[in-house]
């Protein structure tokens, strides 16, 4: 038998939403990675008590339960599955996988069961439904009725809001009441933060970036305050799953980053990331509101009672020791300048862009991480308004695609080697090597970096000159390649010397006299030349009316007559008869000469 079991497209259902993740059972641990965050649960196998095998929405799913109380749910195994699964628990883990059965009767009377973070609603010994504590925001109390309040998933399209169970008195202790004992074993395990006891210490005034202002931040053992002049928000610890440092660019400054999932919300707003500024040059004493003794067992020596430093070092470290995560900061990467990150825009605003050895990190507006696990390939784009930056996109393997733009051109070769040394797929790879452009008779001397439009228009060009050599021949076809030239270079001479060069005020305008200059003179030639030709052409037209009336042209020697046939009947209007009125000129005798006979014709229309 294998020494693991690996299993894709696995479910882990989250406050409603259905993750996908890998699961790996080794004889050491269970290890489920979501796909979506990336967070990582690992189960130890000594801690499993408890493992069922049950059948679920996504076809087959598993529960463990662990001696520390906790409950893990997978979804998404096949049928075909189990006997694999149920031969591997007996093997390594010393643990039966029993086949457990939903009840499908669809009553809503049964019996509530209390099971560590569950609250199981069964009926014959059968779970209907399992309502995980930790998902609850709020327990109400009534008349033999408790209300259940949820928190919602904004990733989800339906979201359950509130259960009600009615709770029927009984005779059998009159002086407990059932509603109450119901209710507090929902709030002994239910997520609802209230502020109780002294907090373990508070940092006043602290400058936050997202969401903007000043917060007081209250440090407490389960959770994070933080109190400002408009808003109030209260983070529990779980829902934090990342931490990052970063220096800013300027080396005064840091950025102190808490990745939270779920996010906090300010209206219809949601923050997934908490993201505060700190000046390096800012210190702070700081003593912990709890005994040393207290602080040795609690913290294991990660914190002391009294501390001094920067006041960035003190809220990291005091938020390592509560949260128990690792502090990620930028890795071995170095820019152009010296700084561990690099200057660019994402949307409209300006930020930092900081290469991880995991990943990548834009701050401050809006915030965007990517891990290196999720990209599906990276791309070097030349920028939109000017050759001296240039683009990097990155593509997710969900679709989602990041652009980050303005980039100095002096950091490509640096951000090249580490997304290369990375491993990470690159769709034009072959656009470093087309940096330096080839000087040719076509090479623009102001700008002498690669252009690809520039590239392409040299091409052009020499096709056309290739065209024109061999049409030089044709009698009258040389005119208008020229002219068709001049318009294909007013064309290239707007893209290239005005709109793609330079945003420099001085350098456009530089450009654009030169082109002005072009285009006049290329209009004077013109016009010279076709003034002429058309000077000519009018000498012609009054030579040969002068022709034409001298031979007697002109006179009314003809006659003309219109008859009813030849008359455009087409035009008139449909299903209404007209009247017409037309006159025939007839030349038979001399004194009728001139004169015209009225003729009345009845048509009708077609």
């Amino acid at each position: 038998m294998a020494d693991n079991l690996e299993f894709n497209d696995i479910y882990q259902e989250v406050k409603g939403s259905w993750n996908d993740g890998r699961l790996r059972f080794s004889k050491q641990t269970v290890v489920y990675k979501n796909s979506k965050t990336g967070k990582v649960d690992s189960i130890p196998v000594p801690e499993l008590t408890q493992a069922q095998w049950r059948r679920v929405c996504l076809g087959h799913g598993i529960k463990l339960c662990t001696s520390t109380g906790h409950v893990y749910k997978y979804d998404g195994f096949k049928d075909t599955d189990l006997e694999k699964i149920s031969e591997y628990f007996k093997a390594n883990y010393k643990v039966e996988l029993a086949e457990k059965d939903m009840c499908v009767k669809g009553w809503n009377w049964g019996t509530a069961k209390f099971n560590g973070p569950l609250l199981s609603f069964e009926v014959s010994d059968s779970p209907v439904f399992e309502i995980p504590l930790s998902s609850v925001s709020q327990c109400a109390t009534g008349k033999n009725e408790v209300t259940l309040e949820f928190h919602q998933n904004d990733d989800t399209e339906v979201s359950l809001m509130e259960v009600r169970f009615y709770v029927p008195p009984t005779t059998a202790d009159e002086g407990a009441d059932p509603v109450e004992a119901f209710a507090q074993n929902v709030l002994s395990k239910a997520d609802v933060i209230q502020a109780t006891g002294d907090a373990v210490c508070i940092f006043r005034e602290l400058q936050c970036l997202t969401p903007r202002g000043r917060y007081d931040i209250r440090i407490y053992p389960t959770f994070l305050h933080l109190h400002g002049k408009t808003f109030d928000y209260k983070i529990p610890y779980t829902t934090v799953l990342r931490l990052f440092l970063l220096p800013h660019k300027d080396q005064r400054q840091m950025f102190f980053v808490i990745s939270l999932d779920p996010p906090i919300k300010q209206g219809q707003t949601r923050y997934h990331f908490l993201i505060l500024l700190f000046s390096k040059e800012e210190d702070i004493n700081l003593t912990l509101n709890m005994s040393e003794d207290e602080v040795e067992r609690r913290f294991e020596g990660k914190l002391n009672k009294n501390m001094s430093g920067s006041l960035y070092e003190m809220v990291s470290r005091v938020m390592k020791a509560l949260v128990n995560r690792k502090i990620t900061v930028p890795g071995n990467f170095q820019g152009h300048s010296g700084a561990q990150c690099i200057t660019c825009s994402y949307k409209a605003s300006s930020g930092l862009l900081y290469p991880l050895e995991r990943g990548f990190i834009y701050v401050h507006k809006p915030p965007v991480h990517l891990r290196f696990e999720e990209i599906s390939c990276v791309n070097f784009a030349r920028g939109t308004t000017t050759t001296r930056s240039f683009d990097f996109e990155i593509e997710t393997k969900q679709g989602s695609q990041y652009t980050f733009s303005s980039i100095e051109r002096e950091e490509y070769g640096k951000l090249f080697d580490f997304v290369n040394a990375k491993k990470l797929s690159i769709k034009n790879r072959g656009f470093k090597e087309g940096m330096k452009a080839k000087d040719d008779m076509y090479s623009d001397s102001d700008d002498d970096q690669h252009d690809a439009y520039l590239e392409r228009m040299k091409q052009e060009g020499k096709i056309r000159e290739e065209a024109n050599d061999s049409d030089d021949s044709e009698a009258g076809s040389g005119e208008w390649h020229i002219v068709l030239d001049c318009l294909l270079d007013v064309y290239n001479g707007v893209y290239l010397h005005v709109y793609r060069k330079s945003r420099r005020t001085s350098a456009f305008l530089r450009r654009l006299a030169r082109f002005f200059v072009f285009l006049s003179l290329l209009l004077f030639c013109c016009s010279q030349e076709w003034d002429g030709k058309a000077e000519e052409a009018k000498k012609d037209y009054e030579r040969a009316m002068k022709e034409y009336r001298e031979s007697g042209g002109g006179s009314a020697s003809s006659s003309k007559k219109y008859c009813n046939q030849c008359y455009p009947q087409s035009r008139h209007k449909a299903d209404k008869p007209r009247q017409y009125y037309l006159f025939c000129t007839e030349s038979s005798s001399e004194s009728d000469r001139g004169k015209g006979r009225k003729r009345k014709v009845w048509t009708h229309t077609r």
